[in-house]
C-alpha cells in the first residue's frame, strides 16, 4: 500500500514552523490510530493503515483491533490468519508483527539490515568464519519440508554444525529467511507453539508491490506523525534516514514540539484540536503507540514507564484516560467468572470512572460474551 501526497513547495517550509504541544501531538496520534472514535474499516485495511501490529503476544492484536474498529469480532482476524491473508513475522525492530501478507513480503526487504544487525549483536561471536548463507539455505529447506519450532530447527541444524551454539543457527535462518508463524498460533481461543515455515512457502506467489524506504517513512507519518527523524528510526530500527527524509521534504510540512525539535508530517494528515475529548481505551500488550517514538511523552509519562515496560521485556496492556496512559489491566477467569482487573495510576473524576466502567463492560462482552458472569475490580 503506497501513500501518494500532493507535493508541497519549498516556500511552505520556510519561516518559523508552528509549535505543537504535547497534548496536540497526543490528539494527532489518537486520530491516526483510530482511538478517538472507533471506525468502520475492514480488518485487513486497518492492519495496513497501522503498518502492522506488534504481536509477540498472540492475543494482543485482537485487543488492538477491538479498541479501534466498530463491530470487530475475533473470527474476523482468525479467518484472515487461516486464509493466509495476514501473517506474523519479524519486521520492524526485528520484532514479531502481524501484517497483511502483501506488507509482509514488501516490508521485509526494507528492514533486512535491521534483522542482520540484531543477529550480529546477539550471535556474531558464535558465527565467525561460518558460511551463514549455507546455514540459511539448509534451514529454509528444513522448514519448507516440515514447519518447525526454533528448538526443533536448532537440533536439526546442530547435526550439520555440531560445534556451534544451537540458538545461533536458528537465528541465522530467522535473519536471512522470512519465517512466518503458523496457526493455530495467533488464533483466538486456541494455543500452540510458534511453528515456522518460510513466507514464500506459506503465502505462495502473489503479485507484491515493491516499496521503497521513502514509502514506509510516509506510511509511518500517516499512522504516527508528526514525528522526528529519530522517532522514525526508533519505530523501524533503521538508521541514517536523514538523506531519505531530505528527498521527501517537498511533500512534507514541518512543525516544532515544545522543546524545539523538528517534527515532520504529511500535509493532509489529521491534526485535531488539542482539546477534543478522548474516550477511555483499553490497549493490548505491546501496542505500537508505546514503541514508536524516541520521546514517548505524547502518550505516556516517563514516571509510569517502568510499570508498563517490565525488566523481562513485557509491555503490559494499558488504559488510556484523556488520551494518555493512566493504568494497566488484565483479565482472568475464576470459577466461571471473568474478572477485569484494573490498576490505575491516578484518581479519576466521576465522569472518567463511569466512562471507564462502560468501556470495561464492553471489553468483557468481547472477551467472554454478554451473558457470562463478570466483575470489574480496581486495585
Amino acid at each position: 500500500m503506497k501513500i501518494n501526497n500532493t507535493a508541497q513547495s519549498k516556500d511552505n517550509l520556510r519561516g518559523t514552523p508552528p509549535v505543537l504541544s504535547t497534548r496536540a501531538l497526543n490528539r494527532a496520534l489518537l486520530a491516526r490510530q483510530m482511538l478517538l472514535t472507533r471506525v468502520n474499516l475492514s480488518v485487513l485495511d486497518a492492519i495496513e493503515r497501522l503498518v502492522g501490529i506488534q504481536a509477540q503476544d498472540p492475543n494482543s492484536p485482537y485487543f488492538s483491533l477491538w479498541t479501534r474498529l466498530k463491530g470487530f469480532r475475533p473470527e474476523d482476524l482468525s479467518n484472515l490468519i487461516q486464509d493466509k491473508k495476514v501473517v506474523r513475522l519479524a519486521l520492524m525492530r526485528s520484532t514479531i508483527h502481524l501484517v497483511s501478507s502483501q506488507d509482509g513480503m514488501s516490508l521485509r526487504p526494507l528492514v533486512q539490515t535491521v534483522q542482520e544487525s540484531v543477529l550480529k549483536n546477539s550471535f556474531g561471536k558464535y558465527l565467525n568464519g561460518l558460511d551463514i548463507q549455507a546455514i540459511a539455505e539448509a534451514g529454509r529447506a528444513l522448514v519448507e519440508t516440515k514447519p518447525l519450532t526454533f528448538s526443533e530447527l536448532d537440533k536439526l541444524l546442530g547435526k550439520q554444525w555440531p560445534n556451534v551454539e544451537s540458538a545461533a543457527l536458528a537465528a541465522v535462518v530467522r535473519t536471512l529467511v522470512p519465517l512466518v508463524q503458523l496457526p493455530p498460533r495467533g488464533i483466538w481461543g486456541k494455543s500452540g507453539q510458534a511453528v515456522h515455515t518460510s513466507a514464500e512457502a506459506w503465502i505462495g506467489t502473489l503479485p507484491f508491490s515493491k516499496l521503497t524506504t521513502e514509502d514506509i517513512i510516509l506510511r509511518y507519518l500517516a499512522a504516527f506523525g508528526p514525528s522526528t527523524i529519530r522517532d522514525i528510526q526508533v519505530w523501524s530500527g533503521l538508521t541514517r534516514l536523514n538523506e531519505k527524509v531530505e528527498q521527501l521534504l517537498p511533500q512534507l510540512i514541518i512543525f516544532h514540539d515544545d522543546q524545539g525539535n523538528e517534527l515532520l508530517d504529511i500535509p493532509n494528515a489529521p491534526r485535531p484540536d488539542q482539546n477534543i475529548p478522548a474516550p477511555p481505551r483499553f490497549l493490548g500488550g505491546f501496542d505500537n503507540i508505546l514503541l514508536s517514538y524516541a520521546d514517548r511523552k505524547r502518550i505516556i509519562d516517563e514516571a509510569y514507564r517502568n510499570i508498563v515496560f517490565t525488566k523481562n521485556g513485557i509491555i503490559r496492556p494499558t488504559i488510556l484516560i484523556d488520551g494518555f496512559v493512566s493504568g494497566i489491566w488484565k483479565f482472568q477467569k475464576e470459577k466461571g467468572t471473568v474478572k477485569l482487573i484494573i490498576d490505575l495510576f491516578k484518581k479519576l473524576t466521576d465522569d472518567e470512572h463511569n466512562a471507564l466502567m462502560e468501556e470495561g463492560t464492553r471489553l468483557l462482552d468481547f472477551i467472554e460474551g454478554k451473558e457470562s458472569p463478570r466483575e470489574i475490580l480496581f486495585v
